[in-house]
């Protein structure tokens, strides 16, 4: 008697190739120096999605993701990437930015402002040719969007690239952390702008009313409960942050971050709180990989998205090497130093795909803008360690003054 296959057996077929497959590549092919594990996943996400493997197989990709098993897929991804945005938004140090605020700020402004000027640059361009603004998207939120995803830095990223490179705890690095920290603020700030929906005013304020209540009890609650209790009140909170911002028309990652700011790290062992994150990009992100995949699109022409990536990429990399630069002359940086934290900067994997998921979600951006922001992603991340690791050889490229042993910089 012939055995009808089930939607579990097909979530299970379809978790067996989003784990094997990129790790195979990534094993067999040793592509690590160029693109390191989490890249593989995001490249696998997109030939496993519709436009690549759909195209290819078709009966083979209808019959495994099915509207059912990417339904499930879905579930598995959204509180894979509240996690890790939560988990970014706990590494945040603010005081620490605060404390150098000169050289944070100007830095961090200009790294920030330059791709973001010129990603909107591109994108007004983009407006000129039909596919690629959502139906929901006004201009000014198509070309504030597109803009500032090509000036994102991914935080949690940028720490496992630097803790590759073993600078993680060396001045430079814990430089860089501040600047990107600074970013990350100002990126979520800017996505709260441009999600703000004015017929929901009024749940948007109660919402942010209401949190701000919360985070004095929350964080009073956090400090008098017992460390190992601590896990599991921030995932109830976790949950609670991200239904709130949902209901009030924002997204719920907008609130995944939220819930992560407001928590301070030192409520947790570090090493811990490293597993997590390690065990969060092992165990479930792929699926968020491969959801993202799904969701990728060339219906306007693969190579008219080709070269909407690569005007976006070549404003991404140029805006940030440029604003860096500016950075290192008005601040006094020493030769190469800006070369070096300006490409570690480039890292955008992750969070500029969560950034570019909640546009589309919010169809402010279409599914072939979606595509083009991922490819600039991929691009732009694998580039990092195989720019920077050359330049780190250089004899003297972590130095520091003698006199400044924090690694501050020195004023012109």
């Amino acid at each position: 008697m012939p055995h009808a296959i089930t939607t579990t057996e097909l979530f299970l077929i379809a978790m067996a190739i989003i784990f094997a497959v990129p790790y195979a590549v990534w094993r067999v092919c040793r592509t690590d120096y160029w693109a390191p594990l989490v890249v593989v996943q995001i490249i696998a996400g997109i030939l496993l999605g519709p436009g690549v493997l759909g195209k290819a197989v078709p009966e083979f990709h209808a019959t495994v993701f099915t509207a059912d098993v990417i339904t499930a897929l879905n579930g598995i991804a959204w509180w894979a990437v509240m996690l890790f945005v939560m988990i970014a938004g706990i590494e945040l140090d603010v005081r620490k930015a605060w404390h150098n605020r000169r050289e944070t700020g100007v830095t961090a402004g200009l790294a920030l402002g330059l791709p973001l000027a010129a990603g909107a640059v591109v994108a007004m361009g983009m407006l000129g040719f039909d596919g690629w603004i959502g139906s929901q998207g006004l201009p000014w939120q198509f070309v504030v969007g597109v803009g500032m995803a090509c000036a994102v830095t991914a935080l949690p990223i940028l720490i496992l690239f630097m803790e590759k490179l073993e600078i993680l705890r060396a001045p430079m690095g814990q430089r860089i952390l501040r600047y990107a920290s600074l970013d990350d603020i100002a990126i979520w700030g800017v996505l709260a702008l441009v999600l703000m929906d004015w017929e929901r005013i009024g749940r948007q304020v109660a919402f942010l009313v209401a949190f701000g209540l919360a985070c004095i009890v929350f964080r009073k609650l956090m400090r008098a409960v017992p460390m190992r209790d601590r896990w599991y009140v921030m995932l109830v909170w976790l949950a609670i942050c991200a239904f709130g911002a949902d209901w009030a028309g924002l997204h719920f990652m907008v609130g995944a971050f939220l819930a992560g700011v407001v928590m301070d790290a030192e409520w947790f062992e570090q090493e811990a709180m490293d597993l997590l994150r390690h065990h969060v990009l092992l165990v479930v992100m792929p699926v968020f990989f491969l959801s993202t995949g799904l969701r990728t699109s060339w219906d306007v022409g693969g190579s008219a998205v080709f070269f909407a990536a690569a005007a976006l990429l070549v404003a991404s990399v140029a805006g940030k090497l440029l604003g860096v630069r500016i950075a290192g002359r008005l601040l006094g940086w020493r030769p190469g130093e800006a070369s070096i934290i300006g490409w570690l900067l480039q890292t955008k994997a992750l969070i500029m795909i969560i950034f570019a998921n909640i546009l589309l979600d919010k169809r402010i951006i279409t599914s072939e803008t979606f595509t083009a922001l991922l490819l600039m992603a991929v691009a732009s991340t694998m580039l990092t360690i195989p720019m920077v690791t050359p330049k780190l050889r250089t004899p003297g490229a972590l130095r520091t003054d003698a006199a400044d042993p924090a690694g501050r910089l020195r004023q012109p």
